[in-house]
């Protein structure tokens, strides 16, 4: 068994491996979040179709990151979050024509589970990184996203694609802000 120190030690020096995967999931929170704002007459159809792309990404990347991060303490935590991703992105594509209210539903668990990981994974790191911040603020504004949605499940699609779209914005600015201190780090 391995002291704290030098488990504290590996996680830090493998973390920012990761800012790679951490830009590519704020990208693409910006480039859907864009979509849904530009596009806010969407259909449903559409709009599962678009969320289950990135919700499968999304869901594939934490998976990835739960195996490829030696930090186990939050591992349960990512695969759950990347489980709820790729099966909410699976049945957005396989089954498109769910309805808004489904959709929404969806929609807000899977922010809400992400939004927790997120939280929690910030607290374990706050000791380890600079930026945790960053991380806590983005699975903050993911949780209260789930809840709100989870919340309000019938609203109209166009006011789904617009609160989809701020909240996809913001957090993928955040996700990209931490990746990209994260790469500082790494190359430190």
């Amino acid at each position: 068994m391995t002291s704290p120190d030098v488990h504290d030690r590996i996680t830090v020096i493998d973390l920012p491996k990761a800012w790679g995967l951490v830009v590519l999931r704020g990208v693409l929170a910006v480039l859907f979040g864009l979509l849904a704002l530009v596009w806010p007459g969407l259909t449903a159809l559409a709009l599962a179709l678009v969320f289950g792309i990135y919700a499968l990404v999304d869901g594939i990347g934490l998976l990835v990151d739960a195996f490829r991060n030696p930090d186990k303490s939050n591992r349960g935590m990512r695969i759950l979050g990347g489980i709820l991703g790729v099966a909410a992105g699976v049945v957005a594509i396989v089954w498109p024509g769910i309805t808004v209210a489904a959709l929404a539903i969806l929609v807000g668990a899977w922010a809400l589970v992400t939004g927790i990981t997120e939280i929690v994974a910030a607290f374990r790191l706050r000791k380890q990184i600079e930026g945790e911040l960053l991380l806590g603020l983005a699975g903050l504004l993911s949780a209260i996203f789930g809840i709100l949605v989870l919340l309000w499940p019938a609203l109209g699609v166009a006011a789904i694609a617009a609160f989809i779209g701020v909240f996809s914005l913001i957090y993928g600015i955040v996700l990209i802000a931490l990746g990209l201190r994260l790469r500082k780090l790494a190359r430190q």
